[in-house]
């Protein structure tokens, strides 16, 4: 096989990972609540449930483990830890399948807390496994995949699973995405040994300061957390705006669900020829500027035609701005401590991610949706501003890493 279509293929393996990973997530957080809610769950119930996901903050600590059992043989370590901890999820998805559980609330929660700790565990080695495997040139071309499997994920997860739900009961989904999980984990069954497990020397230093000591990492941490919650924000209250402003809800599922995530599918693939097209340099502003417009055109575009036109377009933002930041991360993941690495950059992106929408709701109550967004749109140009500035670290970090 020639090593073109070997690393296509490894390409679309952990693609499909990251799909099998973030479709249960989807369906537990946005898919459950309505089942909740027709069984009498109260607001504050769901809500509270939504708790279960706080293991994804801590990336950065479920990491260690993995870094620190790896060894010499990173690579080797890191597929075991994906395989193991996939098939762990597996057999979890299964025990929510057995039974339907919203009669015994405490244990669904402890379920789905227990599901999210193992797909958040599991999202280190896979990445970790997809930085040590790809090529350097292709680490932009795997942000985009990533970012549109997360964005086909839940697709999967906040839609075709209820609908699987609707016509055969509670086990369908849940045992259809074990299924999907498991056709991964054999995948990573047949990966070859990583031919760079030997040939890369493990940094030095420590794993977090050394992280952090890198020359653009000061930058590019604010940029990771600053870079893509405001569009997301924007995003998470889009389906209750186009609710209070006169669409049904099954247009709204189809407006922002099933559309919005086929459009930024499409830009997290699209983003890669951007940035081939005017370098990396080029691409982080020009993806913030488009976040901008499109929280602008969301501000001011009211006729229901406005309305539709401007969600897509945050979609759109949204799908770039994740693609070129999950891309990126792979750059500033240092030889021999991907997982470490990788684990606290991602808990730097999710604690954004978790921060924003609640100060853009206090916005949202006081000024409403055309103050929140335009409050979003200032950050976000202030975002812009600083992405520009730091355009010429992030070009050299790059480079220095294709070229090393």
């Amino acid at each position: 096989m020639n090593a073109a279509r070997q690393t296509a293929l490894r390409q679309a393996l952990f693609g499909w990972l990251n799909l099998a990973l973030t479709a249960p997530a989807v369906y537990l957080w946005l898919g459950l609540p309505l089942l909740m809610r027709q069984q009498g769950w109260s607001g504050v119930d769901i809500g509270l449930f939504q708790l279960a996901g706080v293991p994804a903050l801590f990336k950065f600590v479920l990491a260690a483990p993995i870094e620190r059992s790896a060894g010499a043989g990173k690579g080797r370590a890191y597929r075991r830890w994906s395989i193991a901890l996939c098939l762990l999820f597996c057999a979890l998805l299964l025990v929510l399948g057995w039974r339907d559980w919203l009669d015994h609330r405490m244990t669904l929660f402890a379920l789905a807390m227990g599901a999210a700790l193992l797909a958040t565990w599991a999202d280190i080695p896979v990445n970790a496994l997809a930085i040590r495997m790809l090529p350097e040139a292709q680490r932009l071309r795997a942000g985009g995949i990533r970012s549109a499997a997360l964005s086909l994920g839940a697709i999967v997860g906040g839609g075709l699973m209820l609908l699987l739900q609707t016509r055969w009961g509670w086990r369908a989904p849940f045992w259809l995405m074990a299924a999907l999980l498991a056709f991964g984990a054999a995948g990573l069954c047949w990966l070859p040994r990583p031919s760079r497990d030997d040939a890369v020397a493990p940094d030095a230093s420590g794993n977090w300061r050394g992280y952090f000591a890198q020359r653009a990492a000061p930058r590019w941490n604010v940029l990771l957390l600053l870079c893509f919650p405001f569009i997301g924000s924007a995003w998470f209250y889009l389906k209750p705006l186009l609710l209070d402003h006169g669409f049904a809800a099954g247009q709204v599922a189809l407006i922002a669900g099933v559309g919005g995530g086929v459009v930024a599918a499409l830009a997290s693939l699209a983003t890669v020829r951007l940035v081939r097209r005017i370098g990396v340099a080029g691409a982080l502003p020009g993806v913030t500027m488009l976040s901008l417009l499109a929280l602008a055109l969301a501000v001011w575009l009211r006729s229901p035609a406005g309305l539709i036109a401007a969600a897509l377009l945050v979609a759109l933002a949204m799908g770039a701005a994740a693609s070129l930041a999950f891309g990126l991360m792979m750059y500033f993941a240092r030889p021999g401590h991907s997982a470490a690495d990788y684990g606290v950059q991602a808990s730097l992106f999710a604690a954004g991610r978790m921060a924003v929408p609640l100060a853009a709701g206090v916005l949202l109550d006081q000024a409403g949706y055309g103050g929140m967004l335009l409050g979003l749109a200032v950050a976000m140009a202030a975002v812009t501003v600083l992405a520009y500035d730091s355009r010429a670290l992030i070009a050299s970090r790059t480079s220095d890493q294709s070229g090393s």
